[in-house]
């Protein structure tokens, strides 16, 4: 705290002069820390400016910085889903033209022709069905290979404990709702199909004028019975995934409105203003002016004390 020291005539020590320089290194100083803030638009550019201040906005930015990259896993579970989703509908649309060429060969007005047609043409739906299967990919991954799984850092909790969640299309995952608990959509490679035991979709281009196979009078009631059941089980799939795109639809929200307040707390904290900053820098110039003044006059102080000296 500077004092205003007078009425002494010795002139070896000059502090007034020193008052006035002080008071000039002060505004210097000032005038600095306002252009800084000016310039960067932060209130807070090191931890000497505002020590708590430095702390908390730090760890906002940090929480921050994991709620963006929890954003960004949630747009991947959501990429994932969608891209099931998709194929399961093609599949699904697929799997009624083939339970409706069932149905049309267990008409009695169809003869053996007729029905070897149709178990062919529906032998050609289940090989596109494989080709949607091949081409549902994310990631150089097969999704409906029954051995996709996933976890996808969502978010972290107040703990800073992280937060996952689980696509998994593995033949483990009870949440599909499928009773043989194996969903499989690998048309030409297994004999379960969509999780039904002995449902064989390349059994249809076995059939022929002198055995029908899956299309024989013995054995449609028993194949239009397991295609239903693989569409409900593809429907249960679906369902499960549904639930899964619906949270992450929800947390995605979430996340998005935590961010936008995050970055509003932040502001608040390291953001200069910039109005007060350049009243705050007008006053520190008008300051420095008038040190430089008063600098300029105690400098001149000992000029009239040296004129006793003259006589």
């Amino acid at each position: 705290m500077p004092f205003a020291i007078g009425g002494s005539s010795r002139i070896r020590t000059n502090i007034p002069a020193e008052n006035a320089y002080n008071a000039l290194e002060v505004s210097n100083r000032d005038i600095s820390l306002r252009q800084l803030r000016l310039s960067t638009g932060k209130r807070i550019n090191n931890a000497g400016d505002d020590v708590a201040g430095y702390i908390t906005y730090r760890a906002l930015e940090a929480r921050n910085s994991s709620m963006k990259a929890a954003l960004r896993a949630v747009g991947d579970a959501l990429n994932v889903t969608n891209i099931l989703m998709d194929s399961l509908d093609n599949i699904y649309d697929q799997m009624n033209k083939i339970k409706e060429a069932t149905s049309n060969a267990a008409s009695g007005a169809m003869g053996t022709s007729e029905r070897v047609a149709l178990a062919k043409a529906a032998y050609r739906l289940a090989q596109q069905i494989q080709t949607v299967a091949d081409s549902t990919v994310f990631g150089g991954r097969q999704l409906l290979s029954g051995t996709f799984s996933a976890d996808f850092v969502i978010g972290t909790d107040g703990a800073n404990n992280l937060l996952t969640l689980a696509i998994d299309m593995t033949t483990g995952n009870v949440d599909f709702n499928v009773e043989s608990n194996n969903f499989n959509l690998n048309a030409m490679q297994v004999s379960m199909f969509a999780g039904v035991t002995n449902l064989d979709m390349r059994e249809l281009n076995n059939t022929s004028a002198t055995n029908l196979g899956l299309f024989s009078d013995s054995a449609l009631s028993l194949t239009l019975t397991s295609i239903s059941s693989a569409i409900d089980n593809i429907n249960k799939a679906a369902s499960y995934l549904g639930g899964v795109s619906n949270r992450m639809f929800s947390q995605e929200d979430l996340l998005k409105s935590q961010v936008t307040n995050y970055n509003a707390a932040i502001s608040r904290i390291q953001d200069a203003d910039i109005a007060q900053e350049q009243l705050q820098l007008i006053k520190s110039q008008f300051l420095q002016q008038a040190s430089l003044i008063s600098l300029a006059q105690a400098n001149t102080n000992p000029q009239s004390f040296l004129r006793l000296l003259q006589g």
